[in-house]
């Protein structure tokens, strides 16, 4: 695939997560499929493998926080490599507001995303709005 034709797909990858549409983010995932999340005990975070393992852990970003979203998000390819930086901005479930930058880091095989990596900046909450 051409880097545009990637670019396409990973774009289109962060407005399916803007929709909390896991049939349409599962569409860009690769069989073989690996997500790495922001959060766990691993040194990657925690680690979730094969499309039941990365669709049940992509689903429960909007479980536990159900208005989240990826806001301003920018993304470029370089050979099989992607790379998706965006603001994410939600409620947790005692009221108070996140907004923190990340990035997700992609590798693309087959034209599908093969790793999804997330990182985001640790920040304190935000108090809830009155």
């Amino acid at each position: 695939m051409t880097q545009d034709q990637l670019l396409s797909i990973l774009e289109a990858f962060g407005e399916a997560w803007n929709r909390h549409d896991i049939d349409a983010l599962m569409s860009f995932m690769h069989e073989d499929c690996v997500f790495e999340g922001v959060a766990g005990p691993q040194v990657c975070g925690a680690r979730h493998e094969g499309p039941v393992a990365v669709r049940k852990a992509f689903e429960s970003a909007w479980q536990t926080i159900p208005d989240a979203a990826w806001r301003d998000a920018r993304c470029w390819v370089s050979g099989d490599r992607g790379v998706m930086e965006s603001t994410f901005t939600g409620t947790a479930a005692d009221g108070s507001r996140i907004e923190a930058n990340m990035v997700d880091l992609l590798v693309f095989k087959d034209g599908k995303i093969l790793v999804k990596n997330a990182f985001r900046k640790q920040r304190p909450n935000l108090p809830a709005q009155a």
